[in-house]
């Protein structure tokens, strides 16, 4: 039996333990993986495959440093090419030796993000034989879809408010490959007509058609973001039900339903994090 350095003790012949947190945007994974990181010696290593792209962090939704706590993540903004492609293949292999880094040094790694098909990759490939050499805990948090949908729709307008077009436009290039790299995210593609339209007509001439223009791919930015979650959550029921992951499912709907409001905190400790880090400790006392 060995100690971290925070005192844990933990046994290096046993299993390692990894936990996932799971589910569809803007549920609270990232939130959740951060207060869980507080509680226990944990590091994160991210899984959103948009995430991994240096800058651009209103459009991919990175937490801000500040909000991070000081807990180390990994796999966050460190691919500076905006053009890369980051591979199922090449998540794995890093996901891999991130793992080994972080139990060296007597931590838990928390798994998060919303790329459920690179999660799948690297629990089920044959090659990588995860499950033979690491014991797993799925959190899935979870948020009722018509309260999810309107909150992305708050979201979204808080994300223009906050400088989303103005990001998005220093990256414009016409023509770009949409189908790879970070113009991959959500909103990007949806604003190539409002900034081709832009380059063209004076303000004067087209203010208005170009402020319709801007709205409607905003639009556009709240349905497909409501679409992914519908790709989202097929795969985390099919790995739950097809692939027979046990997953400890975590209702946040209450919680992003008084976003902003009253009490929010509260409720977020009480139905959220107290039943999670519940989990989380029988998962780190289990054979």
């Amino acid at each position: 039996m060995m100690k971290n350095s925070n005192g844990v003790h933990y046994n290096p012949t046993k299993k390692k333990k990894v936990l996932f947190i799971l589910g569809a945007t803007a549920t609270g994974k990232s939130r959740l993986s951060i207060d869980i990181a507080t509680h226990f010696p944990a590091q994160i290593i991210n899984s959103d495959k948009i995430q991994v792209y240096k800058g651009f962090d209103i459009v991919t939704n990175k937490m801000h440093e500040s909000q991070r706590r000081g807990v180390p993540h990994h796999l966050l903004g460190f691919i500076s090419n905006p053009d890369a492609d980051f591979t199922v293949h090449e998540f794995c292999h890093y996901v891999e030796t991130t793992i080994n880094d972080i139990t060296q040094h007597g931590c838990i790694p928390i798994i998060t993000g919303g790329s459920n098909s690179y999660i799948k990759a690297l629990v089920e490939d044959s090659d990588i034989n995860f499950r033979s050499k690491y014991d797993c805990c799925f959190l899935w948090v979870d948020v009722s879809l018509p309260v999810l949908f309107e909150y992305i729709g708050r979201r979204v307008d808080q994300m223009v408010e906050d400088g989303l077009v103005e990001e998005i436009r220093e990256m414009f290039k016409p023509g770009a490959d949409y189908s790879r790299g970070i113009r991959r995210a959500i909103g990007i593609p949806e604003l190539e007509k409002y900034f081709l339209v832009e380059k063209k007509l004076n303000e004067d001439l087209g203010g208005d058609y170009k402020e319709a223009l801007l709205r409607v791919a905003i639009e556009e930015t709240k349905i497909n973001t409501c679409k992914l979650v519908f790709r989202q959550l097929e795969k985390i029921h099919r790995m739950k039900n097809e692939l027979s992951w046990e997953m400890h499912r975590i209702e946040t709907t209450a919680v992003i339903e008084k976003y902003g409001k009253e009490r929010t905190e509260e409720l977020w400790n009480k139905l959220v994090l107290k039943p999670s880090l519940e989990i989380m400790d029988r998962f780190l006392k289990r054979d």
